[in-house]
């Protein structure tokens, strides 16, 4: 079960790397106006997005296979509400994917700011997310 918590935390730093830094290429694709550039945002974007992919994927792996291992755990409110959250945050992974889609295609509709504020989003879901883990409240 240890190896499956170190794998877990290993993959879940992996997937938030790309989280806080995928949003933050949005903002400097959106800023950039020649096609050099433009094109180089969208391959940066691809190859981090599969990273990250692959990151969430092994991490809710591990999750699930924790909670297989002992399905108490799901009774626990704490718990339940740490699903919940990531939850969204796979939601906002998706997200994610469809905004470098949209960018990638030039079908963008938003500004460099609200890029740096839809930055933010996993970083307090990461707060909440620990504080269930750690404290269990």
């Amino acid at each position: 079960m240890l190896w499956l918590k170190a794998f877990h935390v290993v993959f879940v730093v992996t997937w938030f790397a790309g989280l806080f830094y995928l949003p933050r290429l949005f903002v400097y694709h959106v800023a950039a106006s020649d096609a050099p550039g433009l094109a180089r945002f969208a391959v940066m974007e691809r190859r981090l997005f599969l990273i990250m992919s692959v990151g969430a994927l092994l991490a809710v792996l591990c999750g699930a296979a924790m909670i297989l291992s002992a399905p108490g755990y799901l009774t626990l409110g704490w718990m339940r509400a740490k699903l919940l959250l990531v939850a969204a945050l796979v939601g906002y992974h998706g997200w994610c994917y469809q905004l470098m889609l949209a960018l990638r295609a030039h079908q963008n509709s938003h500004s460099q700011r609200w890029y740096r504020l839809f930055n933010e989003l996993p970083g307090l879901l990461l707060v909440a997310i620990v504080v269930l883990a750690v404290v269990k409240p």
